[in-house]
């Protein structure tokens, strides 16, 4: 049996009513109709209860159709309202239409009134589908909009259809500005083919994934993980594109970070075992020196010495600083006279610089002193300087000039970073393209840059900014377009300090007195030139090439040897295994290490390694002499 309808029927004549409801049974629709007669009666009743259909006469004594129609959608807007009555004419059936009638049926023609239920009832339920729909629509958008990710949706001609707040949040954009728009000539970059490439994988393949760098609204670059997938109607026919983005800018930068550490890695290995190697080349030279300035006294050999001594050492300072920067070894922070840095600084500017470049340089000769690192100080200027070269590629004016100034308090409450005191300020400007005010705010953050890949990697300012904190400073920035930039670099001074000169030791190189040397290296230049200057300067010496060998000649000489020099890094065995034998056959040897590798304190570190004093190569002839003749004597090294 069909389910019977629930119909409410506002009418005074209850013969009306029963030939409505023989009407509908005719038609094979059982029905329970509710008749009513008054306004009290519909109002209580569609109050109380639900129908299908309410069907009302026009004209009821003290309440006619019009206002039961309005009430009617007022209560129950849902429920179709059709008139059944015999006094209508056509104007007024219209108007009531446009009231919100569903329909009208003459009495006399009742047999129009169950096709008119019919429609009324299935346009009824479309209509609850479409808001059904509509809800889960409204419902799926919301979620929508709670999800991270930039969710957009574009026609195969790329306009957009729909862009959720992800989408806003990540590109800037809202969605009136930009549904309708084309997605291509939005976010990509110009030139930029691979979303095209996804597109047509997209077509074919019905889905495609990967990254794609994407523009905001301010012209910044990001890095998305995008997904697209094809969406058909629902006759199979490709309809659109739904994409979503992910950003993972933030996790590239990590990702370049981290490999950019890896290299580092691997170029501080490879730096060591350069250093290991240029300076074991660089010590026979230091210490043939000596030997050579004895020998040679005419005044022309001298000064090719001493040039021959400053470009060894300078060689050897140039070893320290590639091994300090590649492995990150931070040195040992001294009283230092920033003049001195300037002027090497000045050197390497006026020899590597474009000569379209000018340089001025000004210093007061009673600069005061920092605390610092003489190594990062230096790293720190010139990545300015670099900066400023760059900054001018058709040449202009560089500036490097370095002040006394006495921090007051007022002028720290506007730079909190400043402490009230003494302080060196250096200057490095140029007279370039400057850097524009939006710019200007990140030029310190880590991987920020706007040279081209090739030219830099961001990490110069970061760097720079990083070691001037680590030495209690801070830096100012003041640039203009097209009128150039300045750093101001405040680092705090050793109070109105003058400079402290080591004096030279002038004493006479020390001899031995016939004691018996053992020098263990594996660089064959090395253990020549050590025994010949030990040999000069009173000492018996035997050599050994290794570990091994070590023992063997020592086991041989026990009695005779009175100090092992060894270096640390050797084939077979190394230093270290040589000086624990050594150590178990003898445990009051005196021992002297070695090395040419490094800051690594168990490398260099006497009471690490376990022996007397330790050289760090390349060293020259005195430091040689005079470190065994301490060690010999009991003197603390």
């Amino acid at each position: 049996m069909p389910t019977p309808l629930h119909i409410l029927h506002l009418e005074d004549d209850a013969r009306d009513t029963e030939l409505v409801e023989a009407a509908l049974a005719a038609s094979g629709t059982p029905a329970q109709i509710r008749r009513v007669a008054s306004q009290s009666e519909f109002a209580g009743a569609i109050e109380a209860g639900t129908f299908d259909v309410i069907l009302a006469d026009y004209s009821i004594p003290g309440f006619d159709g019009k206002d039961a129609l309005a009430l009617s959608c007022a209560r129950c807007p849902d429920t179709p309202f059709i008139f059944v009555s015999g006094i209508i004419g056509e104007d007024v059936a219209i108007d009531l239409l446009k009231q919100g009638a569903t329909d009208y049926v003459h009495k006399k023609h009742l047999g129009r009134l169950w096709p008119s239920v019919e429609r009324a009832l299935n346009e009824a339920r479309e209509r609850q589908e479409h808001q059904r729909n509509e809800a889960q629509i409204r419902q799926q958008a919301a979620l929508l909009d709670l999800s991270q990710d930039a969710i957009s949706v574009r026609n195969l001609g790329g306009e957009l259809q729909y862009w959720n707040r992800g989408a806003e949040n990540l590109y800037g954009w809202t969605p009136p500005e930009v549904l309708g728009r084309n997605a291509g000539e939005l976010l990509n970059p110009p030139g930029y083919a691979r979303p095209i490439e996804a597109q047509q994988h997209t077509l074919d393949a019905g889905s495609w994934a990967g990254e794609l760098n994407q523009l905001t609204q301010t012209g910044r670059t990001v890095v998305v993980q995008s997904r697209w997938s094809l969406v058909r109607s629902p006759l199979g026919e490709p309809k659109s594109i739904l994409v979503v983005d992910t950003n993972i800018t933030e996790k590239k930068k990590l990702e370049s970070e981290l490999f950019r550490v890896q290299r580092l890695e691997s170029i501080g290995r490879l730096a060591g075992g350069i250093a290991h190697d240029l300076n074991n080349v660089l010590a026979p030279i230091l210490m043939s020196v000596q030997m050579l300035r004895e020998e040679m006294p005419n005044a022309t050999a001298l000064s090719l010495l001493d040039t021959l001594e400053s470009s060894a050492q300078r060689g050897a300072a140039i070893v320290k600083q590639v091994l300090t920067f590649a492995r990150g070894i931070e040195g040992q922070k001294i009283p230092l006279q920033l003049s001195h840095l300037i002027k090497e600084l000045v050197c390497t500017v006026r020899e590597t610089f474009p000569k379209n470049i000018t340089l001025e340089v000004e210093m007061p000769p009673d600069l005061w002193m920092v605390t610092g690192d003489t190594t990062l100080l230096q790293q720190v200027l010139m990545n300015l300087c670099v900066n400023a070269r760059d900054a001018m590629p058709g040449g202009g004016a560089l500036t490097l000039a370095a002040e006394n100034v006495w921090l007051d308090e007022n002028f720290t409450q506007v730079n909190p970073e400043a402490k009230v005191g003494p302080h060196v300020r250096v200057l490095v400007s140029d007279s370039g393209v400057g850097i524009p005010s939006e710019v200007l705010e990140n030029i310190f953050d880590p991987f920020f840059t706007t040279k081209s890949p090739d030219q830099g990697t961001g990490l110069g300012l970061a760097a720079a900014l990083g070691i001037v904190k680590s030495h209690d400073g801070f830096i100012q920035v003041l640039s203009r377009l097209g009128k150039g930039t300045e750093f101001k670099i405040f680092l705090p001074a050793v109070a109105a300090a003058s400079p402290i000169v080591a004096e030279p030791d002038t004493t006479p190189l020390p001899h031995g007195q016939g004691e018996t040397i053992l020098i263990v290296d594996d660089e064959d230049n090395i253990r020549a030139v050590a025994k010949r200057i030990l040999e000069k300067h009173g000492y018996r010496v035997l050599t050994a090439c290794e570990g091994t060998e070590a023992v063997a000649v020592y086991a041989q000489h026990y009695a005779d040897i009175k100090l092992v020099m060894t270096d640390i890094i050797m084939p077979y065995m190394d230093g270290m295994a040589t000086i624990r034998a050594l150590k178990k056959m003898n445990a009051r040897l005196k021992l002297v290490a070695a090395s040419g590798l490094g800051s690594d304190p168990k490398l260099t570190d006497p009471a690490e390694l376990g022996v007397h004093a330790f050289l760090r190569k390349p060293f020259t002839a005195e430091s040689l002499l005079r470190t065994l003749q301490r060690v010999l004597q009991d003197e603390e090294v």
